[in-house]
């Protein structure tokens, strides 16, 4: 994907674009677990079986794993800003379809819309990129990443006290406001990013991708009720089979794209794609198996008989245990790199799911579960950005952090339809329950073994991931303004440094410097600074081209060689006068 600019300066962002990004995250990842505390009243509210009712959840998901990639490419063509804005408008529209419906149909097309807003991730991150200096990026973009969880584990005591003590309809009105709030932030304190994409929209990309996952969702949710086995169900899998790959095929022939399948099989970017799909299941089994233990009667003989209210406290910690990693996993992935904090979440990740299979018997226990598995989800979130970011070119950033959001969407919604199969299907009826159909304990340990395989699996591809010196992608991560000087001291000892300079030799400061390898993968990237100095260290010896490009000057790349030891190479990077054509 070629970038280019619009001509216009670029503007910094002030110290409210994070915290307003970040707004907007949260708001959109509330729409994942804004029913959750009312999920077992589902069949009822909506008069449909429970199986039908999961895609009220399911359909969410769903269209966030579609419009992730659809809102990114669109946002590289036309602007992020302008696209973050209208993901979150129709997430408005669709709280408000909701809202004023009690019929399944009606409430699932109100649900799809709201899914669209999952594109806002990818946006966001996108926006911190092309605005945000070295020593702000590392830990503002862990916090967009980790805002999925965040707001899903934030979403389910405000969701459980409006529903507790209003009409459940009165939480799309405060998704709705939510909404509103956040365009109007966003609209007031966060710049457009002059970066543009050259090319066209792949429409047909889009609707193969849609009706790929629609195929492959589908049989997942229902193949119980129609049998595993029945020509139905194989029909739809060997259908999405087919589609998805005639889908690839078109994609790897289109010049633009909608998702860069090329790019998507780097062994770098796939490991970590399949890291989140897993990373994604293990999030929302939570979301789903500890409400409904809480809620259940104690009547039943494991229930824990709270409250929604209460219920959506103990699982509260999940998503503030999340906020508090971000900064957390900048320290940590600044001295050990992210591929050992993902690797690290992970573990604390099985240990959370491995021990909560035992304790399951009283309130606090499950607070030390969800305090367990957000700290081990906060630090794998906030690590995939880092490692899709170190293994593609800058000027692919975006569209990569876009698939790997897609990524977490699948994984999400994958185990939205499993988990709530498994409990709609071990459910049983009791007294307790006045004859109704309840999740079973066997269902909620079950739910959780799948998430512990499911982070087994993630461990297995995260080990696999190529080791990274932490110093060579350190103006990612780095904290603050004392790691980011650390940081360009290190790397100065074995590398390239000089200045970025205009045509009448002026220092440019924020000009993009990127590091080629003979291979044509990007080996390196950071930011001159205010007096246009750059440093870039260098994995090993040999040939490379450095690349610049700053708003309001021309391309350059420059071939140099290094032997890989030893002083670093000075080289002064001189920029065309002229502006780069939109």
């Amino acid at each position: 994907m070629i970038h280019t600019t619009t001509g216009e300066p670029k503007r910094r962002a002030s110290g409210a674009t994070v915290p307003i990004l970040a707004f907007a995250g949260i708001v959109v990842a509330v729409m994942q677990t804004l029913l959750v505390p009312v999920i077992k009243d589902l069949p009822r509210l909506l008069d449909t079986t429970p199986s039908n009712a999961t895609w009220v959840l399911t359909s969410t998901l769903l269209s966030g794993a579609v419009a992730t990639p659809i809102m990114g490419r669109l946002g590289d063509l036309y602007g992020k800003r302008r696209m973050l804005i209208l993901s979150l408008a129709v997430m408005v529209v669709g709280a408000l379809v909701s809202a004023f419906t009690a019929a399944l149909l009606p409430m699932i097309v109100g649900r799809t819309l709201q899914g669209f807003a999952m594109g806002a991730i990818p946006l966001g991150i996108g926006l911190m990129r092309d605005m945000l200096p070295p020593e702000r990026l590392g830990s503002a973009m862990a916090l967009m990443s980790s805002s999925i969880g965040v707001g899903g584990g934030l979403a389910l005591p405000a969701a459980a006290l409006v529903a507790q003590h209003a009409d459940w309809h009165a939480l799309f009105y405060g998704a709705a406001g939510l909404g509103v709030v956040s365009i109007a932030l966003t609209l007031l304190a966060v710049p457009e990013s002059p970066l543009r994409a050259r090319g066209s929209f792949d429409l047909p990309g889009a609707l193969g991708l849609s009706v790929g996952l629609v195929l492959f969702l589908l049989p997942i949710t229902k193949g119980s009720d129609w049998g595993w086995s029945s020509p139905t169900t194989l029909g739809l899998f060997a259908a999405a089979a087919v589609v998805l790959v005639l889908w690839g095929l078109m994609e790897l022939r289109l010049a633009a794209p909608l998702v860069d399948l090329r790019t998507t099989a780097r062994r770098e970017v796939l490991l970590t794609n399949l890291a989140s799909v897993m990373v994604g299941v293990s999030f929302y089994v939570v979301s789903l198996v500890l409400p409904q233990l809480l809620q259940l009667p104690a009547a039943t003989g494991y229930g824990l008989g709270r409250s929604m209210v209460v219920a959506g406290l103990c699982v509260a910690p999940l998503g503030l245990t999340m906020m508090f990693t971000a900064p957390v996993y900048a320290r940590l992935a600044a001295r050990y790199g992210p591929r050992t904090t993902l690797i690290t979440g992970l573990i604390i990740i099985a240990i959370g799911y491995g021990g909560g299979l035992g304790l399951m018997s009283a309130a606090w226990q499950t607070i030390v579960t969800a305090v367990l598995l957000g700290a081990g989800i906060g630090l794998a979130y906030s690590s995939l950005p880092a490692l899709i970011i170190g293994a593609v070119p800058a000027s692919e950033t975006g569209a990569a952090n876009g698939l790997n959001t897609l990524a977490r969407s699948i994984g999400t919604s994958v185990s939205s339809a499993v988990v709530g199969m498994v409990l709609a299907n071990t459910a049983r009826a009791s007294d307790a329950t006045g004859g109704v159909a309840v999740p079973t304990m066997h269902g909620f340990r079950v739910s959780f073994l799948i998430a512990t395989a499911a982070v087994f699996g993630g461990l297995v591809f995260a080990f696999f991931l190529p080791r990274r010196r932490p110093s060579a992608v350190t103006q990612l991560r780095a904290s603050s303004e004392e790691d980011a000087n650390l940081a360009r001291a290190e790397e100065v000892l074995r590398g390239f440094r000089g200045r970025v300079l205009a045509a009448d030799g002026a220092p440019v400061a924020r000009a993009k410097v990127t590091l080629i390898d003979r291979h044509g993968r990007q080996a390196g990237a950071t930011l001159s600074a205010s007096d246009g100095s750059y440093a870039l260290a260098v994995p090993a010896g040999g040939p490379y081209v450095l690349a610049a490009r700053a708003a309001g000057h021309g391309p350059l790349a420059h071939a140099a060689t290094h032997t890989g030891a030893g002083d670093p190479v000075d080289l002064d990077l001189p920029l065309p006068s002229e502006t780069v054509p939109a």
